[in-house]
């Protein structure tokens, strides 16, 4: 199926690209030293355990992508399995999500260029800095979906570069320092720092929405959700495994800073600067490129006005979703107000999440097949389905009461489009 005017611009590098810079954003730069204090020698080796972990709850969603080549990702799946509240619903929780996460990490971006740049420090700085940088991204999306990718994969190379040299020019400095792993932590140790090991995976999800635009949709997503998930989990566990034997002093505000200081002094310090600021400029464009694809599959299945499913005829991107989401982002970078939704990111992916999963059996059954899955699909559904609810349980009282608020905002939305749909012309 082909949503028109869409073009399949996104192949499976394109879609690789998309998936690491979702999950590889500023977390990297403070994580290693996060891990290191907490764990020390064994750190390394969590990676590999909580990216398990992550891949338990990739399988399912990878399962319902390859049945959807349409955009619209939790939107198409929920909305095919349980209506169209139901669609609308997953789509406004992962739309809130995505919004908050593009505002937060544009006011990081702000914050790094400053402190690389600090003779240009002021009071519009940031505000400028902002501004520039989401227009850009946002220009460079309504401009066409295979000049996306290209911006995509020049800025990954720009991140993971210096990294990579500065983790393996440590390794071999200091390498014979490297401890033994010595014994798995105690378990409320491992538990007390879970959330922030999986939410350090969590972005993956870009990837499933914009299927609409993707080449072999069906087959290319849940591709590059697997093998992009355990070459990044590699990637995590290398640096750790450099930060390690580096062991950088004074690391505590600025690990990976510290780290890059240690190993080639002010220039390797300037490095890790200057991938930290491709890194967020990564994960902001892939943030554009995909989560405007939730307010375009809205509005194709009728609960959103028509005006979001506009494609320009000339680059063949929905261009006036695109300008919408970045408006509204821009709009909450500014002013601050993202903040209030910050809570509601981290529990509605989970949520989300266990809307896919809870959609798996209906959508078999829509398509002729038996209700229940293969047994190997069926125990990992259920262990993701687990690990979700385990994770969700951790969330504070507060988070949840937005949660509740963001819903019903949502819902009377969802009655106010519907109303209007029904209105004559």
């Amino acid at each position: 199926m082909q949503t028109e005017g869409l073009r399949r611009g996104i192949g499976p590098l394109g879609a690789a690209l998309i998936t690491f810079n979702g999950i590889v954003g500023a977390g990297i730069f403070m994580l290693p030293g996060l891990v290191h204090q907490a764990f020390g020698p064994f750190g390394p080796w969590l990676f590999p355990i909580f990216g398990l972990a992550m891949l338990l709850m990739v399988v399912p969603l990878a399962a319902a992508a390859a049945r959807f080549d349409i955009s619209g990702g939790p939107v198409a799946y929920v909305g095919t399995a349980f209506g169209p509240f139901a669609g609308f619903q997953a789509g406004w929780l992962f739309t809130l999500a995505k919004l908050t996460a593009l505002a937060a990490n544009a006011n990081v971006f702000a914050s790094y260029f400053t402190g690389l740049f600090p003779a240009l420090d002021g009071p519009l700085t940031a505000p400028l800095v902002i501004l520039l940088l989401i227009a850009g991204l946002t220009a460079a999306n309504v401009a066409g979906v295979k000049q996306s990718i290209r911006l995509l994969g020049a800025v990954s190379v720009v991140k993971v570069l210096p990294l990579l040299l500065l983790v393996l020019a440590g390794l071999w400095m200091f390498g014979d320092r490297l401890p033994a792993p010595g014994p798995f932590p105690p378990l409320s140790e491992v538990e007390a720092s879970a959330l922030i090991l999986l939410y350090a995976f969590v972005g993956f999800e870009n990837v499933l929405v914009p299927a609409g635009e993707t080449k072999d949709a069906r087959r290319t997503i849940p591709r590059a959700l697997v093998l992009t998930l355990l070459l990044t989990t590699a990637f995590y566990m290398l640096i750790q495994f450099g930060f390690l034997a580096v062991d950088p002093a004074d690391s505590a505000d600025a690990p990976m800073i510290a780290f890059g200081d240690s190993v080639a002094g002010a220039a390797g310090a300037t490095l890790v600067a200057v991938a930290a600021l491709a890194s967020l400029a990564g994960n902001l464009h892939g943030n554009l490129l995909s989560s405007p694809r939730l307010l375009f599959a809205m509005s194709e299945r009728g609960v959103l006005p028509g005006w979001f499913g506009r494609v320009n005829a000339a680059s063949g991107t929905p261009v006036n979703a695109i300008l919408a989401f970045g408006g509204v982002a821009l709009l909450l970078a500014l002013t601050g107000s993202f903040v209030w939704l910050a809570v509601v990111g981290t529990v509605a992916r989970l949520v989300l999440f266990l809307l896919v999963y809870a959609s798996l059996p209906r959508l078999r059954a829509l398509s002729g097949e038996r209700a229940l899955p293969p047994a190997g699909l069926a125990l990992v559904t259920a262990l993701a389905t687990a690990l979700c609810l385990w994770a969700i349980w951790q969330t504070k009282a507060d988070a949840w009461a937005m949660l509740a608020g963001s819903v019903l905002a949502g819902t009377l939305l969802f009655a106010l489009a519907r109303r209007r749909s029904r209105q004559p012309g």
